[in-house]
This record gives C-alpha cells, structure tokens and sequence, in this order.
C-alpha cells in the first residue's frame, strides 16, 4: 500500500523514476542526524536527457518551470531511493535551483517555482513550503536547463 505521499503523486498523474546513478565522484545522497541532502538533479526523464539550453537564449520561464518539476520529481526518487517510504518525509527544508541562463535573465526565481509549487502539491501544505534559492549560472553539467538539489527533514 503506498503511503501520502505517493498517493498525492498519483493524483499528480506522477510516476517516480528509478533513482539515477551519480555520474561522478559523489554520492547522489547522505544523511545527517534527522536530516537528508540529495545532490543536485538535472533534468532526466523517461526518454533521457530533457532541456539542454539556456533561458534566455532559446528557452522561456514555462520551459524553466517545466525542467525544474522534473529535478524535483527527480529529487523525490533519490529520497524514495534513501528512505524507502516517502511518509518518513517531516519536511522539506530547502531547495537551491541553480538555471543556465544567458547574462541578462532574471526571472531564475520564476524558474525555479517549477520545483517549488510541485514540492508543495506532491508533499502537502505542511511539508512542502520551504526556504530555497535560486541562481543564475553560465553553465550547467551536460548543457542541462536547470539543476535543483534538497535538504529534507525525515523521521
């Protein structure tokens, strides 16, 4: 029987991806006491690598919000990955979206809403709202739109 969590996911219409793999030197999570950090996710969906480009320059903010949902998902199978039971979530803490953006783009905060307003409908409105930042970037790892990495609370 699934949990909450992955009962809100299934209204979403969302299916968790298998966890991927680091693609180096680092581990895609640890824990801390009561806490998890997942590193930072990219933009992988079902058919591979989604959202290579830059905001700004070939890319629009929906585009943005689009590729930073599928970090979180992403993000949420890496702590599937973890904990084995999403309901050990107690909260997110916060997320840092990072966006590969031409010089003059400034809505990364807009950008990054994709992961925010996702965490807050798959979570619940106790355990999603969070503290986050959002960063513009020059590059980002395999050209990719946007990366967003997590701290959770867990039980």
């Amino acid at each position: 029987m699934s949990g909450q969590i992955e009962a809100r996911l299934a209204e979403l219409g969302v299916t968790l991806p298998q966890a991927a793999a680091p693609a180096a030197n680092y581990l895609p999570f640890t824990r801390s006491s009561n806490q998890l950090f997942i590193s930072g996710q990219i933009p992988m969906g079902p058919n591979g690598l989604e959202f290579q480009g830059k905001l700004g320059d070939g890319y629009g903010v929906e585009d943005g919000q689009q590729a930073a949902r599928l970090c979180a998902i992403n993000l949420l199978a890496q702590a599937k990955a973890a904990l084995g039971d999403l309901d050990r979530i107690v909260r997110l803490v916060k997320i840092v979206g990072f966006v590969n953006c031409a010089p003059d783009f400034g809505d990364q905060p807009k950008v990054v809403n994709g992961a925010s307003d996702f965490f807050v409908a798959a979570l619940g409105e106790e355990k999603g709202p969070h503290a986050r930042s959002a960063v513009g970037a020059a590059s980002l790892p395999f050209g990719v739109a946007v990366e967003v990495e997590a701290i959770f609370e867990i039980a």
